[in-house]
């Protein structure tokens, strides 16, 4: 019996912010502001998003000069000495 992988064609919400690196929040105001292929009706109460429409999306991104700091994503510790006067 052959095992065949599956590629999905639509991916969840968080899938498809996980796919495209984002937290979901980040995602959803992208996905408000156009800036990210929106979802496609799959039933009365369910929604996706096309996997190629994302990649397309992905690969549209502009090639950045820069690399991210080595503690993008960590939240920072408030200093509370810097407000003190």
């Amino acid at each position: 019996m052959n095992n065949v992988a599956i590629q999905p064609r639509f991916v969840a919400k968080d899938a498809a912010a996980q796919l495209l690196a984002m937290s979901i929040k980040t995602f959803e105001r992208c996905v408000q502001k156009g800036e990210i292929p929106k979802p496609r009706q799959l039933s009365a109460g369910r929604v996706g998003w096309l996997v190629s429409e994302l990649d397309e999306w992905a690969q549209s991104r502009p090639v950045s000069e820069i690399l991210p700091p080595a503690n993008t994503g960590a939240k920072k510790p408030r200093s509370h000495q810097a407000c003190a006067a």
